[in-house]
């Protein structure tokens, strides 16, 4: 999927990133007033199950209003094996979100190239992966953060779901 640009209305309030990998998950989040982002913690993957419940436990904690979530592209901008699996993650989690939550949350694919790049350069005295998870998923956080206020803003794709039917 090609990003383009969008008129999606954008969440306010606390957001959480992601930065999904094979082992670890990295979360940050931002300030209320959506100024800041800040690595927050790394989940060390068990099942899909366990990953979800431990990143519903975060979303209540940090009151987040949406969740946005690293897309690994290609450096051409296409969208390769991986991309497509990080998709497929995130609209179970979207949907296990609602479940566990009680609500739907949006979820939010935001470019993620290079930001694993950005956070070893921020922590170049530590070499440290878990470390590098939860930069590299401020470093997401903090991208979206800077270009949703510019004029049009990329729109790498995003998951609504409806609240449950009772």
């Amino acid at each position: 999927m090609a990003p383009t640009s969008n008129n999606h209305v954008h969440p306010e309030g606390k957001l959480l990133a992601l930065d999904v990998g094979l082992a670890r998950i990295g979360v940050a989040v931002c300030d209320p007033l959506q100024l800041a982002a800040r690595p927050l913690t790394v989940i060390h993957r068990r099942s899909r199950n366990e990953d979800f419940a431990a990143l519903a436990k975060l979303v209540q904690r940090e009151a987040a209003q949406a969740v946005i979530c690293g897309l690994p592209l290609n450096m051409d901008g296409s969208e390769g094996a991986r991309a497509q699996s990080i998709r497929k993650w995130a609209m179970r989690l979207a949907h296990a979100l609602r479940a566990l939550l009680g609500a739907p949350l949006p979820v939010i694919f935001w470019d993620e190239r290079l930001s694993t790049y950005a956070a070893q350069a921020i922590l170049a005295e530590r070499r440290d992966a878990v470390a590098e998870d939860a930069a590299a998923a401020a470093v997401i956080l903090q991208s979206y953060l800077d270009r949703r206020t510019a004029a049009e803003v990329m729109d790498y794709g995003r998951i609504d779901l409806a609240p449950r039917a009772r």
